[in-house]
């Protein structure tokens, strides 16, 4: 009869006492026997599967082999108690591998726990899914997960949680993610005030921007914003200070998430940047004596260093940077000696000036012979960053010297490096040619394929290098042991060019052939067989030697190996042939030059670095070039994912008006009607660069048309906010406010303002400072926008405010930026007005139409109307130039910084019979007439929306 079954305590008591392992096998398989029993028995509560599960559990974790207990534990998680529970997902994440048909039972029940109100219950199954994350699970589970991270009901630690399952769903199995659906959501969770959800969402966005950086950009202004509040202003809980330092971990990866994105052009965002690294470089000037506190800040530090370096490698930052660094180098903690050479050297390969860091070469030679290999391999990758013209022989010379004792796994990557920088930086000949060979015969084994092929290259190409070449590569196989590699070297040089050496005494042809020869017995088979081909070569060359060649091709006649038999078959026969036989001297030419190729040295050298360090947004590469890794990065179009662009100075302009502007011709013929449309839709292409659809709406057009001839008023409006503009604009450059009210009674969060400049080389856009990311009930901020016209412009940059009320919300809407916004009204009297309108011309710098008008509630002309928008687009009216009084004519200047001063004429010709109207404009350039007429025909079209309404902001 057996025995009772006893607690799992006692389980556990038991297995610990067994003195042997037989003893302990014993015990385990009679209780396995014993759950395997009462499992088949059935009619088992709660509390017995539950504990019955935590011993097949325990017994897993020991090492041994359970096929017992999954389907208790899939019941187990169906359970409302948390034991129970907690149990039964336990063992799912240990007994069970991703492609278990028993997860297929569970996915229903852990959806189930994921929508359930019990924070605890989301944990368990937020766990389960990042331990086993099966494919099936994660494209089941997938948005569930993503629903508990962005739902404003959820606990903070499950939202960490979310987080944390989603980046690990995204490693396994990115495919499943559409990260780019759900970038502005997930960015928008930077803005929160837990910064232990942030620190996740961070980690999660880290990952993703990688892949998708254009649909994550705007998390650039974000993570910029939350390092100034962090470092500058100090907002943060005592909480999250780490030995003083402001959650250190947040920081680091802020400062990463930065690095993979081109250094912004907003001067807004440069400057908080600036100050953010600036501020943390000041704090690490002290070391402080306390170690906890040191490493916090040296972490933080060392990634802004390489933040400072990735933004402008020769800024004063980053002079300031390389004075730190020169400390931690010679640190005691072996740690920081390894961070201070690591970022030096990525320093060393992006900056244009070595001389602060070469202060510090004998300090990085010394680190060469650091007790760590990580340290020394660090001290490597410096050597060879900072390598260059002037320090070159003396770096190489110690590369040289230190492999002769290094490690067996930094030989090949350091003979690599030498090789490199030997063909880079040789000042002469002969030092290439002398280094080169010390270093294949001191390298041995570690000499690659890649190298010894370079060294031929070059050797080939070199025409004054031949000789010398074959000379020394001769003393070197005199030697008693020459290295394989080196007698590849030796038997292709000498095969070439041994007869530019052969009258001089010691390197007559016999004795080329002893030397050489007697290498072979020691060399594969490969090399054996390009040494046939320089025998066959010094026929022809050296006929005093040709016996002793044709007694070698005769000997290999008869070996095993198919290649060289057939080789020497072929020889002895070429060499059987007269002397005169063209045969021979055509088969045995010299090589001709290898064509110009890439080194396969640096490719090399790439993979090994590929395949064996972190992925990073850059890769130490040789002084002055950064030799990156392929990615989605570059900048595409002009995303001002930071709040616009920045400003440039203010041109000089010199061009005089008079020579501006031109004649009038008031019997020109009108031209074939036209219906040109001012503004195409770009919100398809808008959506391929992550920028939200342009917000639809007939009023939204309507309050922008307006607002390209009045300075103010009301640019979006619904139930939830209202966006008005007010701008002022002098010569090339403008202030556009921009002000944004919250109408609701709560408050809107993660709120975000960025602009888009499609046009950038010709308008730039900018906010003079970042939108607070909390807009308070009932309550209106203002941004100004800094505007500047650099050239002649089409499209209007795109204003894209976004925030949290419930769901995440974005409204993209078109600034009334337009290129008429930078015109200056000149007052012209008649004579004047007709001689420039007469020296501009006809087209192609006229733009004409004629388009339909619609009458007052007379059936009179309304030419208020009609003056406020010519006036409005910036023309000023001349009164007395035509002699109809409803003609209206007019002139202006359009200002740029870059093209100087552009001169516009105008006029407009309504006919009140026809109820059509013609407008004519001149100007200098014609880009500027063709936009200009576009933009006016449109307020005085037959469909245009009447003049506008003061609205309230």
């Amino acid at each position: 009869m057996a025995t009772s079954m006893r607690g799992l305590t006692q389980f556990i008591a038991d297995i610990r006492g067994a003195r042997v392992r037989e003893l302990e096998e014993k015990r385990i398989n009679k209780e396995m026997a014993n759950i395997r029993k009462r499992f088949k028995d059935g009619n088992l509560d709660g509390y017995q599967k539950k504990k019955y599960v935590a011993k097949v559990i325990f017994t897993y974790i020991l090492g041994y082999k359970v096929d017992i207990g999954h389907m208790e534990a899939v019941n187990l998680i169906s359970s409302s108690k948390y034991s129970e529970k907690q149990i039964g997902y336990l063992a799912v994440t240990l007994l069970m591998h991703e492609n278990s048909d028993f997860l297929r039972l569970v996915v229903n029940s852990i959806r189930k726990d994921l929508n359930d109100n019990n924070e605890i219950h989301n944990c368990l199954a937020l766990h389960a899914i990042a331990n086993v994350g099966s494919q099936e699970m994660a494209e089941a589970l997938a948005e569930d997960v993503h629903r508990l991270l962005i739902s404003p009901t959820s606990e903070n630690f499950v939202r960490k949680k979310a987080a944390l399952t989603l980046l690990r769903l995204y490693r396994k199995h990115p495919d499943v993610i559409p990260a780019q659906e759900w970038a502005l959501r997930i960015v928008s969770i930077m803005d929160d005030p837990d910064l232990g959800v942030v620190l996740c969402v961070t980690s999660l966005i880290l990952a993703l921007a990688q892949d998708f950086p254009d649909a994550f950009a705007i998390c650039y202004q974000k993570a910029v914003d939350r390092l100034n509040r962090l470092v500058v202003e100090h907002e943060y809980s005592a909480t999250y200070s780490y030995y003083k330092v402001p959650i250190p971990w947040l920081q680091v990866k802020l400062l990463r998430l930065l690095e993979n994105y081109p250094p912004s052009d907003d001067p807004t965002l440069q400057v908080m940047l600036q100050e953010v690294l600036q501020t943390i470089m000041n704090n690490c000037n002290e070391p402080s004596r306390n170690v906890q506190h040191n490493n916090a800040q040296h972490a933080v530090l060392f990634e802004a260093i390489n933040l400072a370096i990735h933004v402008d490698a020769n800024s004063p930052l980053v002079n300031t940077a390389a004075v730190l660094l020169a400390r931690f180098i010679s640190s005691k903690e072996t740690n920081v000696r390894y961070l201070g050479l690591d970022t030096m050297a990525h320093l060393a390969a992006r900056t244009d000036n070595l001389e602060a860091i070469k202060k510090h070469q004998g300090t990085i030679i010394l680190s060469l012979r650091d007790k760590d290999i990580s340290v020394r391999r660090r001290a490597l990758d410096l050597l060879y960053s900072m390598c260059d013209v002037d320090n070159s022989e003396l770096v190489v010379g110690e590369l040289l010297r230190y492999l002769k004792v290094a490690d067996y796994g930094l030989r090949e990557e350091m003979v690599l490096k030498i090789a490199i920088l030997t063909e880079k930086y040789a000042s002469t000949y002969k030092w290439y040619v002398d280094t080169i060979l010390e270093l294949l015969s001191a390298a041995g084994d570690h000499v690659g394929e890649e190298v010894w092929y370079r060294v031929v290259q070059i050797v080939t190409n070199t025409e004054d290098l031949q000789a010398y070449a074959a000379k020394v590569v001769f003393e070197y196989l005199k030697s008693p042991s020459s290295h394989e590699s080196l007698v590849k070297v030796g038997g292709y040089i000498l095969g070439e060019y041994g007869h530019l050496i052969a009258n001089e005494p010691g390197y007559s042809p016999i004795e080329q052939f002893q030397v050489l020869h007697a290498k072979s017995q020691f060399c594969m088979a490969p090399t054996r067989a390009l040494l046939l081909s320089t025998y066959i070569k010094w026929v022809n060359v050296f006929p005093e030697i040709k016996p002793q060649l044709v007694n070698v091709f005769e000997r290999y006649r008869h070996v095993l190996d198919v290649d060289l038999q057939q080789r020497a078959c072929e020889f002895f026969a070429l060499a059987q042939r007269p002397e005169e036989d063209e045969l021979l001297q055509n088969v045995c030419e010299e090589i001709p030059p290898f064509p110009p190729r890439e080194s396969a040295l640096l490719n090399r050298l790439n993979k090994k670095h590929a395949d064996s360090e972190d992925k990073r947004p850059w890769a130490h590469g040789s002084n002055g070039t950064l030799e990156r890794q392929p990615s989605k990065l570059m900048r595409k179009g002009t995303l001002i994912d930071t709040n616009g662009h920045a400003s440039g100075s203010n041109g000089e302009v010199s061009q005089d008006i008079a020579s501006s502007l031109a004649g009038l011709d008031l019997t020109s013929s009108p031209v074939a009607m036209q219906s040109p449309s001012s503004f195409s839709d770009p919100s398809a292409n808008l959506v391929a660069k992550g920028i939200p659809r342009l917000t639809a709406g007939p009023n939204v057009d309507r309050w922008f048309d307006r607002l390209l001839y009045t300075p103010e008023g009301v640019l979006y409006e619904d139930v939830q906010i209202q966006i008005g503009v007010k701008s002022r604009y002098q010569g090339p450059v403008g202030q556009v406010a921009v002000y944004v009210g919250n109408k609701m009674s709560a408050q809107l969060t993660s709120f975000t303002t960025a602009l888009h400049t499609e046009e950038s080389e010709a308008l730039s856009a900018s906010f003079i400072k970042i939108a607070p990311s909390t807009l308070a009930p009932r309550t209106q901020i203002q941004q100004i926008v800094q505007v500047e016209c650099k050239k002649v412009f089409r499209k209007p940059p795109i204003l894209v405010v976004s925030f949290l009320a419930g769901a995440h919300q974005a409204i993209a809407v078109r600034l009334p930026i337009v290129i008429t916004k930078f015109m200056d009204g000149v007052k012209l009297g008649g004579p004047d007005f007709f001689e420039r309108w007469k020296l501009i011309g006809g087209p192609p710098r006229e733009a004409q139409s004629i388009f339909p008008i619609s009458l007052d509630a007379t059936g009179h002309i309304d030419l208020a109307k009609q003056r406020q928008v010519v006036s409005g687009y910036g023309f000023q009216i001349l009164e007395g130039i035509d002699p109809n009084p409803s003609n209206i004519v007019g002139a202006g200047i359009v200002h740029t910084t870059a093209e100087g001063k552009v001169g516009c004429l105008l006029r407009l010709e309504p006919n009140r019979d026809a109820k059509l109207s013609r407008i004519t404009i001149r100007s200098t350039s014609e880009e500027v007439a063709a936009e200009a007429q576009k933009l006016l025909q449109k307020p005085l079209a037959a469909d245009a929306p009447g003049p506008a309404e003061k609205r309230t902001l």
